[in-house]
């Protein structure tokens, strides 16, 4: 079946600092992945905008970013490590989302931290809540050092590529197909 629908990609940034090196991380490897998947759309949504709002169940934007999130394909969902683990505001953000609601989705999960002995916590912490989720997490979750940040957007450029038969499937099935 062909895919009638371009992979929508969408970066939700759990960072609570609007403008944060995480938001940077973010945009830049959904903007790499969306050159390897030909007429991906973007979209994102920056926590920090949202900031406690993310708590009232009746908030119109908070609202409007799970509806984002929910009409996503791809998911590159960015925090900086908080205690050895993914921030609060995006744990109350994404609390939002009932179990099994990301099914059909195709999630990145990726941490920005200041040592490498907190590497290990996006795959032991953050992508099981992806999974429980119902989120397909087909690559290992990247965790990018503070003193990488720069030279990030080559080596998102080079990971997207490496990583794009993950992707790919996408490219191949008809929207209704994964409802």
């Amino acid at each position: 079946m062909t895919r009638s629908v371009p992979v929508r990609i969408v970066a939700v940034v759990g960072n609570p600092r609007p403008a944060s090196r995480t938001h940077g991380l973010a945009r830049t490897l959904a903007a790499e992945l969306a050159h390897v998947l030909p007429g991906a759309t973007l979209g994102e949504v920056d926590l920090a905008s949202l900031g406690p709002r993310v708590l009232d169940p009746a908030d119109a934007e908070a609202t409007a970013a799970v509806g984002q999130v929910l009409a996503a394909d791809v998911l590159v969902v960015a925090s900086p490590t908080y205690k050895a683990t993914y921030s609060g505001l995006l744990k109350a953000f994404l609390d939002r989302l009932a179990t099994g609601s990301l099914a059909g989705k195709t999630a990145v999960p990726v941490l920005l931290g200041g040592a490498p002995n907190h590497q290990l916590a996006v795959d032991v912490h953050f992508t099981p809540l992806l999974l429980e989720l119902g989120a397909a997490v087909p690559v290992r979750g990247l965790f990018v050092l503070e003193a990488d940040v720069e030279g990030f957007a080559s080596f998102a450029a080079k990971w997207a590529a490496d990583n794009a038969p993950a992707f790919v499937l996408f490219d191949n099935l008809d929207r209704d197909s994964l409802d």
